[in-house]
């Protein structure tokens, strides 16, 4: 948006501020929580749905086209990220996990896309919720599978130390399970996120900025500088977008994992 902006009229240009890039205003006036990042993950849903639909509904003995694609993504998402912390209870959480790596993908990659540009994980209330949701289902797991005390006991006591350990061990075990992993969850989708959206925001303003408001002989170099910077950065998000959608997923099933197989 940035680029636009300037492209169609340089001498209004004006670079916004952390607020302006975060902080959108409701697409409906008078319905304030319908604001661009809502939108953009509603249109990453429906996305992922059409898209899961277009490759699963009518499945082939030899897939071709989406179902390949569709099927390519289910493998990687079953051998690296679901069998490796959940074994032969893999399958059952197989929906959740694919879902929920495509969808904090295409979330992600709103942030490239031209006239969207904003990675909706970006906004830590996406991540927040997600990160919640895999937090009660790995507490209900447990309470079910080993029992309210013994959930807690094999977490906060592991067999085979010194008891004297346990003294400093109970208590980091129990911040560390019960509080530390559910933010960091949510919070590391969240910083990478908004830190790259941040550096090409930056990078991009400094591009266009000294090639269009600014143009001198000493001012391209920087303003080419900008825009090759932008290109880089841009590449290197989208690794950084992948990573934390597998990421993301990745210590789900193992959060999961530990609440349904405590002795590993």
């Amino acid at each position: 948006m940035i680029a636009l902006t300037l492209l169609a009229d340089p001498d209004q240009f004006k670079a916004p501020t952390p607020d302006e890039l975060f902080q959108l205003p409701p697409i409906i006036a008078g319905v304030d929580w319908f604001t661009k990042p809502v939108l953009l993950a509603i249109l990453s849903s429906i996305i992922v749905l059409g898209f899961l639909w277009a490759a699963f509904s009518n499945p082939k003995i030899v897939p071709r086209g989406v179902q390949n694609v569709a099927e390519f993504g289910y493998m990687f998402v079953r051998d690296q990220v679901a069998r490796p912390f959940l074994g032969k209870d893999a399958d059952r959480f197989m929906g959740l996990l694919l879902s929920m790596f495509f969808v904090i993908w295409v979330w992600n990659v709103m942030g490239v896309i031209p006239l969207a540009q904003f990675p909706v994980a970006s906004h830590i209330a996406f991540p927040i919720v997600l990160a919640v949701s895999v937090y009660v289902l790995k507490l209900y797991l447990g309470f079910k599978t080993q029992g309210v005390g013994g959930y807690f006991k094999n977490m906060m006591f592991p067999p085979g130390l010194p008891k004297f350990i346990y003294v400093l061990l109970a208590p980091i075990e129990f911040l560390s399970n019960m509080i530390i992993a559910p933010f960091t969850h949510a919070v590391r989708l969240f910083a990478n996120m908004f830190a790259g959206h941040m550096l090409i925001a930056f990078f991009s303003m400094v591009g266009f900025w000294f090639l269009f408001e600014q143009l001198s002989p000493l001012g391209a170099p920087i303003g080419v500088l900008g825009v090759l910077m932008t290109i880089i950065m841009t590449g290197f998000e989208l690794f950084i977008m992948f990573l934390q959608a597998f990421l993301f997923a990745m210590l789900a099933a193992m959060y999961i994992g530990n609440s349904l197989h405590p002795e590993h």
